[in-house]
């Protein structure tokens, strides 16, 4: 399922370059370009136009939210996937608000890079476990959520994926606990975010948060 799908590296370490370009080709993942800084990263996004971009979040000349941001200026479609040594609240949230769609630690990658691959190719957000860890710590923190619909007018079964979804749980393992098909989570999950009025995965974690659904990180 995963023949034909062009991936782009960005990655200055050659060593983890190398590394990440052999596990994503053991996927069936076309590697079509390399890049060592954050301006080739950009150059070649823009002129490659791959399915995917997997991003190092720190490179020489500039981060990887500085290159999201350039190239979703120019092209607004484009995935890009953060690959990174940290899960600090600081690289997370503005990532994502740059045009992200994932964000994966380096030290999990071979567990998580095939579900957050296969989750951004599906129009969905990525944010593995310590990301969703990130995001309740933020929360712990923040008074400035803005209002929006009550779980009230949410159905059971679509709270239940939002208390899934907002845990960190991908659409296979909710739908392996609550009986229903992965592309049926991910129709319950697009009908959620239109009934709250909301964009992207993550803000289904403070959405959570904000009503109580789940229960911030404590210390």
């Amino acid at each position: 399922m995963n023949a034909g799908i062009r991936i782009l590296l960005a990655e200055d370490h050659t060593i983890v370059r190398n590394s990440m370009a052999m596990l994503l080709s053991s996927y069936g993942f076309v590697v079509v370009g390399e890049a060592e800084t954050g301006q080739e990263a950009v150059e070649k996004a823009l002129l490659l136009r791959p399915d995917l971009i997997l991003l190092d979040i720190t490179l020489p000349d500039f981060d990887g939210i500085e290159v999201t941001r350039r190239i979703c200026a120019d092209w607004p479609q484009a995935k890009i996937l953060a690959l990174t040594m940290h899960s600090e609240d600081v690289y997370l949230i503005p990532f994502l608000e740059a045009g992200g769609s994932g964000y994966v630690c380096k030290s999990a990658a071979d567990r998580d890079v095939l579900s957050a691959i296969e989750s951004i190719m599906k129009g969905e957000t990525f944010v593995a476990e310590d990301g969703v860890k990130a995001l309740l710590r933020v929360h712990s923190h923040a008074n400035n959520i803005p209002a929006v619909p009550g779980p009230e007018m949410l159905s059971e079964r679509e709270r239940m994926v939002l208390k899934l979804t907002a845990r960190g749980y991908t659409s296979r393992e909710i739908g392996d606990q609550i009986g229903i098909s992965p592309r049926t989570v991910e129709t319950y999950r697009s009908r959620i975010l239109v009934k709250l009025g909301l964009e992207h995965r993550y803000e289904l974690v403070e959405y959570a948060l904000q009503h109580r659904i789940i229960e911030p990180l404590s210390g």
